[in-house]
């Protein structure tokens, strides 16, 4: 008897890498060659989007880049540190809801930051805080609780470039 497949059920690269010490190909993550939720299967396809409204200005390109830039950034030392047991930047990047967060979620012009330096601050928290959940909690994801505590802090980073200006020690890009 034929047996028909309509779908698939598996742990997602980061569930593979947190618990089981599987790494998918980087390749094949940003290609979207493997299993995964909505969102986090195809990082290029979600790169071209981002980069489609950032044309349109639909989006400010500083909170995706931002992100990107803090989840890397964070990745490094640890991956540097010991790569058997932290994955590389790439796979931090490419893996999971990161991308997804980055340039659908995070850049939500009432929940993010106003001025220019507020949201390369707000993006890099988003970004650190991606990094550190998933490196070190028993949480695989981390993004919507990043963007979740970059919301927290927004204002406060639009509060602190205006008083940084009105003292006369910065101009606002």
């Amino acid at each position: 008897q034929l047996v028909r497949v309509d779908a698939f059920s598996g742990a997602t690269p980061l569930g593979q890498w947190k618990f089981e010490g599987i790494r998918t190909n980087g390749l094949d993550l940003l290609l979207g060659l493997n299993a995964g939720s909505a969102g986090e299967t195809s990082a290029l396809i979600i790169l071209l989007c981002g980069l489609y409204l950032a044309f349109r200005r639909m989006l400010d390109w500083k909170i995706p880049v931002s992100v990107m830039l803090g989840a890397v950034l964070t990745a490094l030392p640890f991956w540097l540190y010991d790569s058997a047991r932290y994955p590389d930047p790439l796979f931090m990047l490419l893996s999971g809801g990161l991308m997804l967060g980055a340039v659908f979620m995070a850049t939500d012009p009432v929940t993010s930051p106003v001025t220019a330096a507020g949201k390369w601050g707000y993006g890099v928290l988003i970004g650190l805080t991606t990094a550190l959940i998933r490196n070190f909690s028993g949480y695989v994801e981390g993004v919507t609780f990043a963007i979740l505590l970059g919301n927290i802090f927004a204002p406060l980073f639009d509060e602190a470039v205006i008083r940084f200006k009105m003292r006369g020690y910065a101009r606002e890009r």
